[in-house]
This record gives C-alpha cells, structure tokens and sequence, in this order.
C-alpha cells in the first residue's frame, strides 16, 4: 500500500483537519446590512407621504356638487376660453 499517494490525494481535495481558530470562523454568522444614503432616505419619506395623501381632495369635489346640484355654481366663459386656447396652442 502506497501512503504517499494518500497524501497527494488529501492535497487535492483539501481534507485536513481543521484548527481551532478555523472552527470558530467556519461557525461564526454574519449579518447582512442595508444602509441607504439621505437622498435614499428622502425619497422613501416623499413615497410614504404621497402614499398617504388621497388621491382627490373630496372637501373641494363635494363643494363643487353641492353648488352644481343647486344651480350656483358658474363658470367664467373667458376665462374657460382662455385657457382653453392656451392649452390647445401648447399641443401644436
């Protein structure tokens, strides 16, 4: 029987025992952390805050039914024209 062929064949697997320091590491857990930037930060701030804030503001929607419901709500004619044209120009 050839031993110094067991040793070749341990060196290419790598099957030597492991040291005590080597078994505390091979045990040891590591944590991985996320740490964002401010402007990381902000901008997750700003999507909670849109997030939170509704998507129509029912005080105004509501007292503009009211108004039309009870015939007192009026629109200026130039006014509406008016902005009318300009956003047709804006699309040319």
């Amino acid at each position: 029987m050839r031993i110094d062929a067991y040793n070749q064949i341990q060196q290419i697997y790598g099957t030597k025992k492991l040291t005590k320091t080597e078994k505390k590491a091979a045990g040891a857990s590591f944590k991985d952390q996320l740490m964002l930037s401010a402007t990381a930060q902000d901008a997750s701030a700003a999507k909670k805050a849109i997030a939170a804030t509704p998507d129509v503001r029912q005080n105004l929607v509501s007292s503009i039914k009211e108004r039309i419901d009870n015939d007192t709500y009026e629109v200026d004619m130039e006014d509406f024209a008016g902005k009318l044209l300009e956003k047709y120009n804006g699309l040319f």
